[in-house]
């Protein structure tokens, strides 16, 4: 028996031998299948226990759905940290006791090994990304754009934009593009002058924007040419230029990062599998492994150092994590509380604006 499984079974989280399938919620794209590499494959591998994959634009949403129907057929899915602590407060989420957590390679407990905000009342941290500038190198031969600044700047640095539908990092982006310091963002932001600013500044590119809504949308706009900068999730981008060979370059100056994580559905139908599953792929190794699917850095201290190489490659990954220093110097975090408080609110005014 597994260490995970005896764990388990003290728990009370294994009873017998019949094991249920885990129906996993995931994102798609190169992050699913990071997912379905570090976590599903080698879970049933290691537990018998089949992981069922299937994606969405947005996981939080069919989540709330289900719930709300009283027909939930999710186990576990991934979500932002936001869209967590939302849905935990409206009681669409299970409880996870950190208890089941596993502890990291030197038996350090797993509470001090998560970096802080990882593991909340609902959520279990997977994974830190960030939403990032990128641009196609082939549009831009000479002068290349290096901050916020030259994104908002259509005639110093020609073509389409696309950015992510939704007032979340949008505003942000737009501050810090017009001079406000990574961290002044939020206080100016908390204000409706700072809302009405952040606004005025998306009014100067709002016209050469298409705004994407799935993630795989932005790298595919960047390779047909439809754009030639693009503010999107830095993973994608990652596997866009590693996997694909597309001319992509990253701008980490202005990255906005924040947590994805496990969630457990209110009333999931096979709530003892999905808290081994949570259990297990939280664990230290899985997270490092995961890491080299795609760039996100795990929320974990201890799996830092087990982070290898690019999946298939000699090269390592550390450099294009957005945990790693040297992409840390201009880096925002992005205030989960501000927009549990705020995203309706926000999100009510971006749509109004954008359909004025």
């Amino acid at each position: 028996m597994t260490r995970l499984l005896m764990l388990g079974t003290a728990l009370g989280l294994v009873s017998g031998p019949a094991l249920a399938d885990v129906n996993l919620l995931s994102w798609g794209g190169a992050y699913g299948n990071s997912h379905l590499e570090a976590y599903a494959k080698p879970f049933t591998a290691e537990t018998g226990i089949a992981v069922t994959m299937s994606d969405a634009d947005n996981p939080a949403t069919p989540i709330k759905a289900q719930v709300e129907a009283g027909n939930v057929s999710i186990d576990v899915a991934s979500v932002e940290y936001a869209d967590a602590v939302r849905l935990c407060d409206e009681g669409a989420l299970e409880v996870i006791d950190p208890a089941i957590l596993l502890p990291a390679e030197d038996g350090t407990a797993a509470m001090d090994d998560f970096i802080e905000g990882a593991v909340t009342e609902c959520f279990v941290g997977t994974d830190v990304y960030s939403m990032v500038l990128a641009f196609n190198d082939e549009q831009f031969p000479d002068a290349k754009p290096a901050s916020p600044a030259d994104f908002f700047d259509i005639e110093g640095f020609p073509g389409k934009r696309t950015m992510r539908n939704g007032a979340k990092f949008n505003l942000e982006l737009a501050l810090m593009a017009d001079g406000v310091p990574a961290a002044e963002v939020y206080e100016v932001l908390a204000t409706p002058e700072g809302v009405d600013r952040a606004f005025a500044k998306l009014d100067t590119i709002k016209d050469e924007v298409i705004w994407w809504e799935a993630g795989a949308q932005p790298p595919q706009l960047l390779a047909d040419g439809e754009v030639s900068m693009a503010y999107a999730f830095n993973g994608r981008i990652f596997n866009a230029a590693q996997a694909d060979g597309q001319p992509f370059e990253i701008i980490w100056d202005g990255q906005i990062y924040e947590m994805e994580g496990w969630v457990i559905p209110a009333g999931a139908p096979n709530m003892e599998e999905a808290l081994e599953f949570v259990a297990w792929s939280t664990a230290p190794a899985p997270q490092a492994r995961a890491a080299e699917f795609i760039s996100y850095g795990p929320p974990r201290r201890s799996a830092a150092a087990m982070v290898g190489n690019i999946e298939g490659t000699d090269q390592p990954m550390g450099p294009n994590l957005p945990t790693s220093e040297a992409n840390m110097g201009a880096a925002l975090a992005s205030d989960l509380e501000f927009w549990v408080d705020r995203d309706a609110e926000l999100n009510e005014r971006f749509n109004s604006w954008l359909a004025s």
